[in-house]
């Protein structure tokens, strides 16, 4: 069975977005901002599974779309959290290299996919 990188990249993502989480509630005391970063950090991984078992080209451009800015927006969670001490730098540049790396392929998903789409 072929693997598929960024399910598997978003799936390890997620899991070390859900660590995130529970650090920040257990140790920061932060609960709303833990909240944020949990929904969209795991929602990557789920979005990109439903695109995975699309109806049409279409729906997988749509569900990876969703991908992009969900990750999009953990980028910013993570920005914020590093900006307001919450989490320490090198815990940043690991979660945000992820993210980045997430984000380029999506990115390169989409324009493949919106290629192939505009061929018809």
């Amino acid at each position: 069975m072929k693997q598929n990188i960024i399910k598997e990249k978003a799936f390890l993502f997620a899991i070390r977005i859900v660590k995130l989480s529970k650090y920040l509630v257990n140790e920061q005391k932060e609960f709303v901002l833990s909240k944020q970063i949990l929904k969209s950090g795991t929602s990557i991984g789920a979005n990109s599974e439903e695109a995975d078992a699309g109806q049409s080209k279409k729906d997988f451009i749509a569900k990876m779309s969703i991908s992009l800015k969900e990750a999009k927006e953990t980028h910013y969670w993570l920005r914020l959290l590093v900006e307001c001490d919450y989490i320490n730098r090198q815990m940043f540049e690991s979660l945000i290299t992820d993210c980045n790396e997430i984000i380029l392929i999506l990115t390169r998903i989409l324009q493949t996919a919106r290629k192939n789409e505009n061929k018809k």
